[in-house]
């Protein structure tokens, strides 16, 4: 694992909410104890998981795939099945499939991005690879195996396509996470056009949206990672 995966949970909640309200038990600070468990149930309700993320999906809507040279695909999750072999989780799924139809409309080449995220597993980008290859027929022509965050992926990506004079790009990951790999990939001097998995459409029934829900506390957790997660790279690239 590597330090960023030992330091987000720390940092984002639901993780930290719940160690702290334990804390707070243990030492007899009720009404702290409280608060957490209020935030972590408010981050539990759609209505907030959705504002959260449509904070960051707003402005980051696909921009016009002529003007772009290559794209770049970026790994999230992996699954490490217990028969030794690791394919793309849910999210690395998303943009796969948004990458192969982009691949089939444009004719435009594949460039998979993501390294080593568990110790003796194959990189993200070669389970990535290999999707593309038997699940979307979409062979993929780089595969960049090293980077570990967003920003690796850019510098990483940068270094395969700019010796072949290839400036512009297509990114391809969630809505919300775009902010922060447009960040990355234009410090890494690429020009970065967006290609967004499209977002889910809302439900429409205003009930459902106050009622707690475990999907709704993961939305919310990658909203407050992206948050936080821009706001560090925005430090990073301003040093």
């Amino acid at each position: 694992m590597t330090f960023s995966g030992l330091v987000t949970p720390l940092v984002v909640p639901p993780v930290n909410l719940i160690v702290l309200a334990a804390a707070s038990l243990a030492l007899g600070w009720r009404r702290l104890a409280g608060v957490a468990l209020i935030l972590l149930l408010l981050l539990a309700v759609p209505l907030v998981s959705d504002t959260l993320t449509r904070t960051l999906e707003s402005g980051q809507e696909a921009g016009d795939p002529a003007a772009a040279q290559a794209i770049v695909v970026l790994g999230a999750e992996v699954i490490h099945q217990a028969d030794g072999r690791t394919v793309p989780g849910v999210l690395t799924l998303e943009r796969l499939r948004r990458a192969a139809e982009l691949a089939r409309q444009t004719g435009l080449p594949l460039l998979v991005s993501g390294g080593v995220t568990q110790s003796g597993a194959m990189p993200v980008a070669d389970a990535m690879a290999e999707s593309l290859r038997a699940d979307f027929n979409s062979p993929a022509r780089w595969v960049e195996d090293r980077s570990l965050d967003t920003l690796g992926n850019a510098r990483d990506s940068a270094a395969i396509l700019q010796p072949l004079m290839i400036h512009r790009v297509l990114v391809v990951t969630q809505q919300w996470h775009m902010r922060r790999a447009l960040l990355a990939f234009r410090a890494a001097g690429l020009i970065a056009i967006p290609a967004p998995v499209l977002p889910q459409a809302a439900q429409g029934v205003w009930s459902e949206e106050l009622l707690p829900r475990a999907a709704a506390l993961l939305r919310s957790y990658y909203a407050l990672h992206e948050w936080i997660g821009l706001a560090w790279y925005r430090a990073r690239v301003a040093w």
